[in-house]
């Protein structure tokens, strides 16, 4: 059964049930927190990045519902989390001081008596073979029947639905018979919730991206191609890329939110301690290269830059510098010496174009242009901009508080980036006809049924549709995609943030 924290103590009005990431067993964990979603609860799966950040974005959906209304927000951990060690981070956020945690994760200091292992590998992994679709879906079935038991409440109050991921798992999870029986409908995953939400994703089984579809494997190759999957998986049962997308690089943005968070102000603090390996450098490289041949020849190094801890957080997540879309928050804009055009991966201009499909946002990228000792680089927040961001930026297009991203990177209860995701999961999401999906898959029409809310921004992921005729979409300005878990509440000008205001009307209507 599901391990849950801090669980629900009176029927709530509305409750937001999202799959986060942080369990401390093989069992998925909750912890719950005001938020907003129609008079129920509401169950969202986890996305590949962010989920601390969806506890607390989310949570702050209930300080925005009307009369008082009692509405949580339960957040899901997967179980791969079970294989992280927070032990550096946490006690650092006890003692203040960064060293904590540095010297745990790269130094081999002991802990309460504990030194950090390494990152798993091998066999240590080899049991995520079986942490795919089905097993994440039947966690978040399990939970509501577990906290909520009786079924006409769980349909009467509870929204399901999720960012990024969440949104495409919450449409399989819409249309999954957790028995397998067609002549029993009780256990149905639209029968556990009573509408959904998709937070910059779209709900809807299967990936996508608008103008970009693979088709459906014809059924008869379908059984042959997800035993070649599962081959793949038993080999690489974690998404372990070279850089950028692996346990240590996942781990890296926790830290660098670590930082932030204990010294803003602070100049390199992180960076000086970085292990100088394959994996870190060119991950710096991919993500802090001005051009080609800056991330070819390590010239000038991102390391020799003299930039302030939120600096260095603001480099590697805002959307003016993040390469990656699917990466990127609007928040701030760096100051303290020049910047120039930045040109990598992608020249600027057709990362920004059609051509692109959104995979890189729709923001100017900038990159610092002084290295020297002399030019400390620091950050505007949000709310801090002037004329030096013009024309890359503007006050309208920066959403997310700096500090409060750096507390969604690295403070308990939920970590906000997973070190293990499991490959299995990737690899069926989007293998809609393989023998094992359609065997529980078996009401993909019942989203038509149920009123849905979709929140994207207009730096986000492009969203293909969802196929719901009840479907309520809001787009909104300057926010990219990781903003709408992380935006500051209230705005910079003064007003209730408008995912949060989106949540609790929905919840609480």
């Amino acid at each position: 059964m599901p391990k849950v924290a801090n669980t629900v103590r009176s029927r709530p009005v509305a409750a937001l049930i999202q799959a986060a990431r942080d369990p401390i067993s093989r069992s998925p964990k909750v912890t719950s927190g005001l938020s907003s979603p129609p008079a129920g609860a509401t169950c969202s799966p986890p996305a590949t990045s962010g989920c601390r950040g969806c506890d607390t974005s989310q949570a702050r959906a209930g300080s925005a519902a009307q009369s008082g209304q009692h509405v949580e927000f339960w957040a899901l951990d997967r179980r791969s989390n079970c294989l992280e060690d927070h032990t550096g981070t946490q006690a650092a956020l006890r003692t203040g001081s960064l060293d904590t945690a540095t010297g745990y994760y790269f130094g081999g200091a002991e802990i309460d008596g504990r030194r950090f292992a390494g990152y798993a590998e091998g066999a240590a992994t080899a049991w995520l073979r079986d942490q795919g679709l089905a097993q994440t879906l039947r966690d978040q079935y399990d939970l509501l029947r577990l906290e909520l038991p009786d079924a006409g409440v769980r349909k009467r109050k509870v929204l399901c639905g999720g960012h990024s991921l969440g949104g495409f798992l919450t449409g399989y999870f819409a249309g999954w018979d957790f028995d397998g029986d067609p002549a029993t409908t009780a256990d149905t995953g639209d029968n556990q919730c009573g509408g959904y939400f998709a937070l910059d994703s779209v709900v809807r089984p299967g990936l996508g991206l608008r103008g970009f579809e693979l088709p459906d494997v014809p059924a008869p190759l379908a059984g042959a191609l997800e035993q070649l999957s599962l081959r793949l998986d038993t080999a690489l049962p974690v998404l372990r890329f070279p850089a950028v997308i692996n346990p240590e690089t996942t781990n890296l943005l926790a830290l660098a939110g670590l930082a932030a968070r204990l010294s803003p102000d602070g100049v390199n603090d992180l960076v000086r301690r970085l292990p100088d390996n394959l994996n870190i450098t060119a991950t710096l490289r991919t993500l802090l290269s001005r051009d080609a041949a800056a991330f070819l020849t390590g010239i000038p190094d991102a390391r020799t830059l003299q930039a302030s801890n939120e600096a260095v957080l603001g480099a590697l997540l805002d959307d003016n510098s993040q390469p990656l879309g699917f990466l990127q928050a609007s928040a701030g804009f760096p100051a303290g010496g020049p910047v120039a055009p930045k040109d990598f991966p992608l020249p600027d201009a057709l990362a920004r174009s059609p051509l692109a499909l959104g995979f890189f946002g729709n923001a100017p990228k900038v990159s610092p242009a002084r290295h020297h000792p002399d030019t400390v680089y620091r950050w505007l927040d949000h709310n801090e901009l002037h004329s030096t961001a013009a024309p890359f930026t503007d006050p309208g297009s920066e959403v997310t508080s700096i500090a409060q991203l750096a507390r969604d990177l690295c403070e308990p209860p939920l970590d906000f980036t997973e070190w293990y995701f499991p490959s299995r999961l990737a690899l069926d999401l989007q293998q809609r006809t393989a023998p094992s999906v359609t065997a529980h898959h078996l009401y993909p029409d019942l989203l038509t049924d149920r009123p849905v809310l979709t929140v994207q921004g207009s730096g986000g992921l492009p969203l293909p549709e969802s196929g719901s005729r009840r479907e309520t979409r809001i787009t909104l300005p300057g926010y990219n995609h990781l903003d709408v878990l992380t935006a500051a509440h209230p705005a910079s000008d003064g007003a209730p943030e408008p995912v949060a205001v989106q949540l609790a009307a929905f919840a609480t209507a």
